[in-house]
């Protein structure tokens, strides 16, 4: 099993910042129950973008932490939204310990866990001896990543599913992330367990830049990795690009992901 991480390209920047939806990353945060002067932990921080919006609202007198394995992004992170008070970014593994980097009120993890399927549990378990008593942790991903199309042609849908089910085997992706969140919590012991469920991708009609640019770009990413399954596909793996890059302009079209988030506190006994 691959652990590279697999969007990995010189656009993933550019992909992150597109993608990012300021006003979705709030109304997340405050389900959340994130608030001023809160210390906070982004991890898998990315571009710096979410956790420069979790720093503004945690203020007045909140820290916001951002963390990312690569340095290229954390580099950018700096750059361009390091120059505020209260706001700091590290280059970590996230399997690492994150316990030396402070006691955090809250640890928001957001589009992380599916691409570490294996050792999602494990990352869990670290974040919680991160978490000050009383601290909460949320955790939000996607199900069915990637799988909810409609009306893809048969050998389009099923070559689909058929690199879907390859990037779990062979690159630890986790199509069905979200579904895990709850069992995460609940076998750490946390309180206070919830649940929401809300639509994250919901596409239809005329197709916005940043929604093109982020589909094509994930299905061209994982095409690369999987290029001998089309080998069974008619044209290869540049007529299944093709094919789904034509669909997903189609105004017909109508595709969407369900986000689910899930929160917990850690019990304030010892």
């Amino acid at each position: 099993m691959k652990s590279d991480y697999l969007m990995e390209s010189k656009d993933e920047i550019l992909r992150l910042e597109m993608k990012t939806d300021a006003d979705e990353v709030r109304r997340n945060a405050e389900w959340c129950g994130i608030k001023p002067g809160m210390t906070i932990l982004d991890l898998g921080c990315g571009t710096g973008r979410t956790t420069h919006i979790l720093h503004e609202m945690i203020q007045p007198g909140g820290k916001a932490v951002g963390v990312d394995s690569s340095s290229d992004r954390i580099e950018y992170a700096r750059k361009h939204y390091g120059n505020r008070e209260g706001i700091e970014f590290h280059v970590r593994d996230v399997h690492q310990r994150m316990d030396d980097l402070g006691a955090f009120d809250m640890i928001w993890v957001r589009f992380l866990l599916e691409y570490f399927r294996a050792e999602s549990p494990d990352i869990v378990r670290g974040l919680v001896n991160a978490l000050g008593p009383g601290g909460g942790l949320c955790l939000l991903d996607l199900d069915q990543n990637c799988l909810n199309h409609y009306e893809l042609h048969r050998s389009l849908d099923t070559m689909l599913n058929r690199v879907m089910e390859r990037l779990e085997e062979d690159y630890n992706f986790d199509a069905h992330a979200g579904r895990k969140l709850y069992s995460y919590l609940y076998d750490e012991g946390l309180e206070h367990i919830d649940v929401h469920i809300m639509p994250h991708h919901l596409i239809y009609g005329e197709i916005e830049e940043k929604d093109a640019f982020n589909w094509v770009k994930k299905v061209e990413m994982a095409a690369l990795k999987v290029n001998d399954l089309f080998e069974e596909y008619p044209g290869g793996r540049e007529a299944f690009f093709e094919d789904f890059t034509r669909f997903f302009h189609d105004p017909r079209r109508f595709t969407y992901s369900c986000l689910i988030l899930c929160k917990g506190h850690k019990p304030r006994r010892s």
